[in-house]
Parts: structure tokens; C-alpha cells; sequence
């Protein structure tokens, strides 16, 4: 598993043919084999995302294993359907699927954001008010931002309570184990006076 990961943002605008240049390092982020290959797909919250060849096969394998589940049927229609597989073209330049740029609510500005694993596409005016919210509300003592980056952060701690839980546990059971033969040893010393 590689240790890259997709981050920054860079603002584009779409030519009149829904065109838009993908900044080069994110471009080379999606390059896997000596290939640029990559799916566009719905994102969460508005967005469109951009994924590596092999994330988007790894997301489908998923899938598959629920596809007969009643509740996902919808969704699976809709995001299936409108995934595109594409490339760039020798300027780095993509194109956005008329259907995708409209479930996006895209007009000719967007905002290009690394997200770790996936390239995200928002609607700059959109991108701009979210942040531009987020600012605002960080500056109570209680907002939803500052809740949020608690929260996040907290799942970085999350893998180094569980080896301490182990390790605690283990301990447990050394000391039931010893508990368990100071009793038997106790048990035994007693059946024996007791027999005198």
C-alpha cells in the first residue's frame, strides 16, 4: 500500500466543452502501473470524486456484495450509471459528463481538493460559503467545526488504545491465572489441615 495520499485545493474553470485541467501533482497521484486512468463518480455532500483505477475496483468489489440488498437499489442505479471511466488529455485536461456537472450543481468555477484517497470537485461558490461557514462558526467555544476536527482527530488515537487493551487484557488474564493458583494452592493447604 502506498503512503501517498491526495491533498491541497486549486481552483479551474470549465472551457465551453465541461474541460478543466487537474493540477499535476494530483494527476500524478492517479497514475498506477505507468497508467493515467481514473473514475469519475457522485461524491458525498455535492461533490463529484475522482478516484485511482484501483480504489474504484476496490469500491465495486464492495458493492457487489451488497447489490441484492432492497434499501441500496436506488443508490446502486444512480452511482453505477453515472460513473465515468476516463483519462486526460496530453494538457491534463478531463471532462466532466454533462450529467455529472449537473448532480454536482456545477456552473463554469469548481474547486479541486485532495482528500486523501480521492480527488474531490465541488462548485467553487458552494466550497467557498461551506468554508467561509466553517470559519465563522470556529470562532464560538462550541461550534460545529471545532466538534468535527475533535472528532477526527480522536479517530487518530483510536489504533493506539487498542494495542494497550490488548496488552491489558493479557495482563488480566496473568493475573486470573495467578488469582486461580494462589486459590487452589490456598484449597490445597486447607484440605490438608483440615485432614490432619
Amino acid at each position: 500500500m502506498s503512503d501517498f495520499f491526495f491533498s491541497g485545493s486549486a481552483t479551474a474553470k470549465l472551457d465551453d466543452k465541461n474541460r478543466f485541467v487537474i493540477p499535476q501533482a494530483m494527476r500524478y497521484g492517479l497514475v498506477e502501473e505507468g497508467k493515467l486512468e481514473f473514475t469519475i463518480a457522485l461524491g458525498l455532500g455535492g461533490c463529484l470524486a475522482i478516484y485511482k483505477k484501483s480504489d474504484i475496483d476496490e469500491i465495486v468489489k464492495k458493492f457487489q456484495a451488497k447489490q441484492h440488498v432492497a434499501k441500496f437499489q436506488k443508490f446502486f442505479t444512480l452511482f453505477f450509471s453515472t460513473l465515468h471511466h476516463t483519462t486526460c488529455d496530453s494538457i491534463g485536461r478531463v471532462t466532466i459528463p454533462a450529467i455529472l456537472k449537473k448532480a454536482a450543481k456545477i456552473d463554469k468555477e469548481i474547486v479541486v481538493a485532495g482528500v486523501l484517497d480521492k480527488i474531490e470537485l465541488w462548485p467553487q461558490d458552494k466550497y467557498e460559503e461551506d468554508l467561509a461557514k466553517f470559519f465563522e462558526e470556529s470562532d464560538a467555544e462550541e461550534s460545529p467545526l471545532n466538534d468535527m476536527m475533535e472528532d477526527a482527530f480522536a479517530l487518530l488515537a483510536e489504533g493506539d488504545e487498542e494495542e494497550p487493551k490488548a496488552e491489558e487484557k493479557q495482563e488480566e488474564k496473568k493475573d486470573a491465572v495467578t488469582l486461580l493458583e494462589e486459590c487452589r494452592d490456598l484449597i490445597e493447604k486447607t484440605k490438608s489441615e483440615i485432614e490432619k
